[in-house]
């Protein structure tokens, strides 16, 4: 069961950017099953608080270096397509 990381992007300075994330890069980290994404968060040194429990997208927000951990424990490589799609086949499920 992987865990994915979709592509870097930079939400801005805007109201709508989550304030830790403002001016900075940040990534979705998710999985096929919560154990694994769970797991993975574990190994790359994140609280569990920090997961947000989206209903179609269960994930953890990730800076550039957490990102690199989790590439360098095994996630997968994602586009912002195969994350859409990705969410979208949960929902369909």
């Amino acid at each position: 069961m992987p865990v994915y990381v979709d592509e870097l992007i930079n939400y801005g300075a805007g109201e709508k950017a989550p304030r830790c994330f403002r001016n900075t890069e940040s990534c979705h980290m998710y999985a096929d099953t919560l154990d694994e994404l769970h797991a993975m968060a574990i190994r790359i040194g994140m609280k569990k608080s920090w997961f947000q429990n989206h209903r179609f997208l269960p994930h953890y927000d990730l800076v550039k270096s957490k990102r690199a951990l989790a590439v360098s424990a095994g996630a997968i490589e994602h586009s912002r397509r195969e994350m859409i799609n990705f969410s979208r086949t949960r929902r369909q499920s």
